[in-house]
């Protein structure tokens, strides 16, 4: 079904725009991607996760634990986690024994 959209309004209600509802999906159904990237970080090595599909809370744990596992800082930008330094293979680990069916992607 396709939704109006509204050019002109001067009164009256404002449709609020709907934000689809994120899903957590459980580990097995998930294949997240890991890769170290430097673009845009002045040279510094950071380990990059992407494809997790989770709420912000359950990604903000995640983090948490990896960035115990590692022993280094993170953050959580765009649904994307970032753990500083090279940690593919302790990260790639990790996710494995979670249950998730992870892989390293690039070089």
């Amino acid at each position: 079904m396709a939704r109006k959209k509204v050019v002109y309004q001067e009164f009256g209600n404002t449709v609020p725009d709907e934000t689809p509802e994120i899903v957590d999906l459980p580990p097995q159904q998930q294949s997240p991607r890991i890769q170290a990237s430097r673009s845009g970080r002045k040279g510094k090595t950071v380990t990059v996760i992407t494809g997790l599909q989770h709420s912000p809370e359950t990604l903000q744990k995640l983090l948490k634990q990896l960035k115990n596992k590692c022993g280094s800082g993170g953050t959580l930008k765009d649904n994307t986690l970032e753990i500083q330094g090279d940690q593919r293979q302790p990260i790639l680990a990790f996710l494995l024994d979670q249950g998730y069916k992870a892989k390293i992607s690039g070089g």
